[in-house]
């Protein structure tokens, strides 16, 4: 579980995150959902300590992530997985390489561990025969796949999602967030993912928290966002034509 206390983070002066509170919970998908410049990114940066905060706490199983000395820092930032929005591998390594990458970092497994680790990821994502291909051989949704891998290789507690879905087609993309899901639940991991994709959010959103304007408007769950009374929210929600036709729908 992480828990964000009262965080507040600046840039030049200018308030982007706003005095946020909000729950994490451990073996469910938490999306972080909310208009472009809302925050949502700035947030979880804050939270794995990619921005320094201004003030406010952020706690990973009780511990506070901001005061933690150095070497627990370090330690704790091995049970942390992240998976970027352009899956950023390495051009110049295997997708083996790329899933070993982690392992070799922050591991002292030996190279035949590794390769065993690193393929079974690449199992579990559906990858089994993609080890000796280079990125530039992949498409798009099967990048995304070797990043999840890669980002689940040393087994972590925490899993982060920066867009999961950015510019993949509806059928991949449902694909990408049933397997967020399954190995959210399979490894009872507290995954913590941003996206303005509403379905995602209808297909995977257990526990989903609305940012506006670096300030948290409202917090529920899939089945209850589209029957809330937060005008803000509503405006988000119902911005697309396919969401505003499954409202009319619903009366």
């Amino acid at each position: 579980m992480i828990i964000v206390k009262n965080l507040n983070k600046s840039f030049s002066g200018k308030a982007v995150l706003k005095n946020i509170s909000a729950t994490f919970n451990k073996g469910k998908t938490n999306l972080i959902i909310g208009a472009s410049g809302s925050g949502k990114t700035v947030l979880i940066k804050c939270i794995v300590g990619l921005f320094p905060v201004d003030s406010g706490e952020i706690l990973f199983n009780g511990a506070d992530f901001i005061k933690l000395p150095f070497k627990e820092k370090k330690d704790l930032r091995k049970e942390i997985g992240m998976l970027f929005q352009g899956s950023a591998l390495f051009d110049s390594m295997t997708v083996e390489e790329n899933v070993m990458f982690p392992l070799g970092m922050f591991g002292d497994m030996s190279d035949e561990e590794k390769r065993e680790r690193a393929n079974f990821c690449l199992q579990r994502v559906n990858l089994p025969n993609a080890a000796k291909l280079f990125p530039s051989e992949l498409s798009g949704g099967m990048k995304k796949r070797v990043g999840i891998a890669r980002a689940i290789a040393m087994k972590p507690e925490y899993l982060f999602c920066d867009e999961p879905n950015s510019g993949l087609d509806p059928r991949t993309s449902i694909v990408i967030d049933e397997l967020i899901r399954e190995i959210t639940y399979e490894y009872n991991m507290t995954t913590i993912a941003v996206t303005h994709d509403m379905n995602s959010v209808m297909e995977i959103g257990d526990n989903v928290i609305f940012i506006h304007k670096g300030e948290v408007f409202w917090t529920g769950d899939k089945d209850s966002v589209l029957h809330s009374d937060n005008e803000e929210l509503n405006n988000f929600v119902y911005a697309s034509k396919f969401m505003r036709r499954y409202k009319e729908l619903e009366k």
